[in-house]
Parts: structure tokens; sequence; C-alpha cells
């Protein structure tokens, strides 16, 4: 059996185990006595589709990159696959990082490097494989992104900031992840590409079946792609006994959620937050 038909009978029996793939556990992280997570406790299951929403610094970003180990939390920890990271010694640690698939903000490419060479430098960094076998499977995602044969040659700053969203997108599944996570994969597009890669999202879902954590600001993109959504809160504006979680349930029920701050971000709405800033400029 070659390295791909192993990977892919791998994520399937995964998937097939049914159960949490992901535990947060009491999660916190400060940084400079900035208090980002407090006491976060989320479970994902797998196969599942999460969207992680919420304003800007509300810890959308560092609570993602706490579940691969990026970021150690001051308390609490977080358990993949039933193993807690804080227990992984580097290389165990970085075996579990390649059972990820990351699709940065900004796609990160190397712009040094053609499309070919992007998308297959995770295979060529961690797996044995022959350049047939490279050459085989950096044109089958890039095929599955649509995304034609003549991009393999171009750089990416001659491509559109689409396209160099999709060569991120087939950069990281080339190495058939259990989990994907994107980074905000519609900002900065016009709402015909965001829709494009909305569908390449849950495209990649139907053809593998990957657990999926989406960090967004797009509620398009978390009403179209998630089977859950997570709301966020800056825990600066919390009271003590307040979860930081203000949402977590199906994305069909945002807009008739109890808290009236759900719907307000959920609606684009100020409400109050323009007086909490005017109060902050004065004092």
């Amino acid at each position: 059996m070659n390295a791909a038909a192993e990977a892919k009978d791998k994520v399937t029996e995964a998937h097939d185990a049914g159960g949490p793939l992901i535990e947060v556990r009491r999660l916190s992280v400060t940084f400079d006595n900035n208090e980002v997570l407090k006491d976060v406790s989320v479970s994902i299951d797998r196969g599942q589709t999460v969207a992680i929403i919420g304003e800007s610094g509300c810890g959308k970003t560092v609570f993602m990159k706490t579940l691969v180990g990026l970021v150690k939390p001051d308390k609490g920890s977080v358990v993949f696959d039933g193993r807690p990271l804080n227990e992984m010694g580097l290389k165990e640690l970085t075996q579990t990082r390649r059972r990820f698939g990351f699709v940065f903000q900004n796609a990160a490419l190397f712009d040094s490097m053609s499309v070919f060479d992007n998308v297959a430098f995770p295979l060529r960094q961690s797996e044995v494989v022959s350049e047939t076998d490279v050459r085989d499977r950096v044109l089958r995602h890039l095929a599955e992104v649509g995304l034609p044969r003549d991009v393999t040659r171009k750089r990416p700053a001659e491509l559109s900031g689409g396209m160099r969203k999709r060569v991120g997108l087939a950069r990281a599944l080339v190495l058939r992840p259990e989990v994907v996570v994107y980074d905000e994969p519609t900002t900065g597009l016009d709402p015909i590409m965001s829709d494009v890669i909305n569908e390449l999202i849950l495209d990649t879902r139907r053809r593998y079946p990957v657990t999926s954590v989406v960090v967004t600001h797009d509620m398009h993109t978390a009403r179209k792609v998630a089977d859950r959504v997570l709301m966020f809160y800056p825990r600066s504006r919390l009271e003590a006994n307040e979860s930081q979680i203000l949402y977590d349930g199906p994305p069909s029920e945002l807009e008739h959620a109890e808290d009236r701050r759900v719907r307000q971000f959920v609606h684009g709405e100020a409400g109050e937050r323009i007086n909490e800033m005017i109060e902050g400029f004065g004092s």
C-alpha cells in the first residue's frame, strides 16, 4: 500500500472511531498580564466542522494555536486523540502536528518557490516518496481546488488573492491531514471568490473525512460551512463568572441566540460597543 492510501485509511479509521478528536480542558492563556483565554473548555468531534467567530481580540487565533501546541497554556490542557499535548516530547508533538493541515490567512506561500514547489514542500519534508508520486499528488490537489497545470510554474506574486488561497488549501491537503485549520480563509476576497473558497471547504469535507476548524469573521462562511459555531468574547469585557464562549450551537440558531451580544455580532450592529469605545478614549 502506498503512502497516500495508508494516510487515507488512517483518516477513515479515525473518523469511524467516533467521539471527540480534540478536547480543550479549562484552558487559560495570558500574555504580559493580558488574560486572552480563561477557563475555556471545548470538545470537537471527529468529522465535525466548527466555525470560531468573534470580534478582534477575543482570543480566536490564540485558541487555534493552542490546538497544535504553538502556544502553551498557563493552565489547562489540550488533548488530541486521547493524548495531552503537554505530555508529548518534541518528536511526538512534531508527528502530531503532521496530522494537521493549515490554511493561513494570507496563504503564507514561499515567494521564492514556484506553485508546484510550494505544494510539494510538505511532502518532501515529511514523507519518503518518489518525485513521480510528488508530481501526481501535487497535480491532483491543485486540480481539486480548480487550478490548471500551467499555474505550477508561476510564483505566488503572479497569482491573484483567490488563487493564492487555493494554492494554500492544496498545500494543506497534500499530506491528507485528519484536521484542517482555516485561519480567516476568505479575508480580502470579493464575495464571489469568498464563496468559491467556501465551496472548496465543503468539497474537502465531502472528499476526505476531515475534522475542520474555521476561524472567521465572515458570517456567510460560518453559516455555509459549519456544523457548529463557537462565539468567543474578549475576556476584558466579561464579568468574572461569565463564560468566554457566548454561543455554542448550530449556525441556524445564531440569529435567535439568547445573548444580545451574539445577535449584535451576527447582524454587525455596534450596540453599546460604540459607547464603550468612547468611554475608553476618555479614561
